[in-house]
């Protein structure tokens, strides 16, 4: 997508999330996020992708007020962006975020569960590798002082 298409689709993102919060009083609708735009190159069509706060039923339910308030949509948008034409929209739902949970589900079926590390290095030492003992140290992260071979300072 051109810098253009892809500035245009983010106007169109903006302008439409405030006109669905704001303007649109069909019910259906809901509360939905507009998670993605996608402009035709002739500027034709455009593809807004929503998603529900409910998901499921309600996304449908939500997508069908949207369809029937896009030409309300389309003619504010032509009040407010200035170009010769508003392209067609067409709302889809943004099923997305559910193949990604359902990734992490399989994955978190796969590999098995984090252990700690088996050589014991949990970095939660009082003093630093290899100091000989009764040298004094500063923790540079802390700033505080140690003295090696004993107890640090905390």
């Amino acid at each position: 997508m051109s810098r253009r298409l892809a500035r245009f689709a983010e106007q169109l993102r903006r302008e439409l999330s405030e006109l669905i919060r704001l303007q649109v009083r069909d019910p259906r609708v809901g509360s939905v996020t507009i998670t993605g735009v996608e402009v035709a190159r002739d500027l034709g069509a455009a593809w807004i992708y929503v998603r529900s706060i409910a998901g499921g039923d309600e996304l449908a339910t939500s997508v069908e007020g949207l369809e029937a308030a896009a030409p309300f949509l389309r003619t504010e948008l032509g009040r407010i962006l200035h170009v010769r034409r508003v392209p067609e929209l067409r709302f889809r739902p943004d099923r997305s975020y559910e193949g990604g949970r359902r990734i992490e589900e399989v994955l978190a079926e796969v590999l098995p569960p984090d252990e700690p590390d088996e050589a014991g290095d949990d970095d939660s030492g009082d003093e630093p590798e290899g100091a000989p003992d009764g040298a004094t140290y500063v923790d540079l992260v802390s700033g505080e002082e140690g003295e090696a071979g004993g107890e640090a300072a905390r």
